[in-house]
C-alpha cells in the first residue's frame, strides 16, 4: 500500500531538457531530490527534434515528450483544449496527485494547470522570470497569469522580489505564494585544484546573448575594461542574436586576442569554462535569482553583477559587487572586483555555497508546499468558474466556451 505521505507530482513546463536554462536545471534537479524522497515524478514536455514520446532519465525519472512542436522560443502554440486528452492519459496512467507547472510564459504549463483544475488536482505554479507592467507582451502574459492562478492551489517564487513582483501581477493572495530559491549543484561545481595564473585576469560570462541579458552592456562595457588593464581577457560562453553586436566590437576595437567567443556551452562542460576564469561577469536587466551566479561562486570565482531583481539576495556581500546597469558604473564595479580579487579564497567560497545552497533543503521546503496544497479545500464547479469569471476578458471566454 502507498504511503499516503508520498506524492505522485507530473512537473510541466515546455523548458527541460535537451535545452538548457535556469528553469530545466531547477526541474530536472528538484526532481531528482524529489525521487530521492520517496515521491514520484513524472515530467511533461513538448518534443525536441527526433526526441518524442517517453523517456527515462536518472534515477529512474520519467519524461513524455509530448508530440507538440515549439511554436516561438521554445513554446508550444496555444490551443486551450488541443493538449486535454494527453493531459488526461498521463494524469490517469501515473496516478497523479498533484500538478507543478513552471515558468509563466509556458504556454504548456498554463494549459496543465487549468485542465488539472477541471480534473479535481491541486496545482501549483512556479514563477521563474520578472515581468513589467508597461511593454504590450507583459500586459499580455500579466493577464494570461491572473487568469491562470485565479484558481492554483499554491505558489513558489525564487525570490522576495520575485514574489511582489508576482503578486502585483497576479492578484494571488500573498499568503499562497513562497518563496524557495534555487541551489547548485556543489559537487559538480568545484573549483580548480590549481587557481589560473596571476599574470593575466580571466573574466567570464556565460549567458543568452539577448537583450534581457544585457548583452548590450556588454558591449560599452568590454573595450574600456581592456583599455584599462593590459592584463584583463574575457572568454564569453553563449549564443543568441546579439551575438553579432559582441562580434562586430571585437573586431572594431581589435579585441580578437583578448575577447574569446565560445558560443554555445553544454551545461555539463560549464564548469571547466568556469575554473578557466578569475571574475564571473553578470549584467543582466531583470533577473528573478540567477543560478549562473551560483555555479560561478561554487567554482571559486568572485561575481559582479548589476543590481536588479533578485540579484542582492543570491550572495552575501562579500562574494559578489553589485552595480547599476549602466555601464560606467559597471566598469567601476569590475575595477572594485579586481582589487578585491587577492583575497579571495576559492576553496572556502565553495565551503560556504555547500552550506547556503543546496537541491534536497529546496526539495524538502517544496514538500511542504505540496502538503499545503493538498490540504486546500476542493471548490465546487460554480466557485471556480465565478473566479475565472473575475478576470474579465480570457476569465470569461472561457467560462463561455
Amino acid at each position: 500500500m502507498a504511503d499516503p505521505k508520498m506524492h505522485r507530482i507530473l512537473m510541466v513546463s515546455d523548458f527541460f531538457y535537451p535545452n538548457f536554462g535556469g528553469v530545466e536545471n531547477h526541474i530536472y534537479y528538484l526532481s531528482q531530490c524529489l525521487l530521492k524522497l520517496g515521491h514520484k515524478v513524472v515530467v511533461m514536455t513538448h518534443a525536441y527534434g527526433s526526441r518524442s514520446g517517453v523517456r527515462y532519465m536518472t534515477c529512474g525519472l520519467k519524461v513524455y515528450y509530448v508530440p507538440w512542436r515549439p511554436f516561438i522560443m521554445q513554446n508550444t502554440f496555444p490551443t486551450l483544449y488541443g493538449t486535454l486528452p494527453i493531459i488526461r492519459t498521463i494524469l490517469i496512467r501515473e496516478k497523479i496527485s498533484l500538478v507543478h507547472g513552471h515558468q509563466a510564459f509556458s504556454t504548456l504549463c498554463h494549459e496543465a494547470l487549468m485542465h488539472a483544475r477541471t480534473m479535481g488536482y491541486k496545482v501549483v505554479f512556479t514563477d521563474h522570470s520578472l515581468y513589467g507592467f508597461a511593454d504590450v507582451g507583459s500586459i499580455h502574459m500579466n493577464k494570461v497569469l491572473q487568469f491562470t492562478l485565479a484558481d492554483v492551489s499554491q505558489a513558489i517564487c525564487v525570490s522576495h522580489t520575485s514574489k511582489e513582483n508576482t503578486v502585483l501581477r497576479s492578484g494571488v493572495p500573498p499568503e499562497k505564494v513562497y518563496v524557495i530559491p534555487n541551489a547548485v549543484d556543489s559537487a559538480m561545481f568545484k573549483p580548480a585544484s590549481e587557481r589560473p595564473g596571476s599574470n593575466e585576469i580571466v573574466i567570464v560570462v556565460i549567458s543568452r546573448l539577448v537583450y534581457r541579458k544585457g548583452a548590450d552592456l556588454l558591449v560599452e562595457v568590454i573595450p574600456e575594461v581592456c583599455r584599462l588593464y593590459s592584463n584583463v581577457r574575457f572568454v564569453i560562453g553563449g549564443d543568441g542574436p546579439k551575438r553579432v553586436r559582441l562580434e562586430e566590437m571585437r573586431e572594431k576595437h581589435s579585441l580578437q586576442d583578448r575577447v574569446e567567443m565560445l558560443g554555445a556551452v553544454p551545461h555539463s562542460h560549464v564548469r571547466s569554462v568556469l575554473v578557466s576564469g578569475h571574475i564571473f561577469l553578470n549584467s543582466s536587466l531583470t533577473e528573478a535569482f540567477c543560478i549562473a551566479i551560483l555555479e560561478a561562486a561554487s567554482c571559486g570565482l568572485l561575481t559582479v553583477s548589476t543590481r536588479v531583481g533578485g540579484v542582492p539576495e543570491v550572495l552575501p556581500e562579500d562574494m559578489i559587487v553589485l552595480s547599476e546597469p549602466d555601464p560606467s558604473d559597471m566598469v567601476q564595479a569590475i575595477k572594485r572586483a579586481i582589487s578585491i580579487l587577492p583575497k579571495i579564497d576559492p576553496q572556502l567560497m565553495h565551503e560556504r555555497m555547500k552550506n547556503l545552497y543546496d537541491w534536497q533543503d529546496v526539495a524538502k521546503r517544496t514538500e511542504i508546499v505540496y502538503d499545503c496544497a493538498l490540504k486546500c479545500p476542493n471548490q465546487c464547479l460554480l466557485e471556480r468558474l465565478s473566479r475565472y469569471a473575475s478576470k474579465r476578458f480570457t476569465g470569461r471566454l472561457y467560462v463561455i466556451s
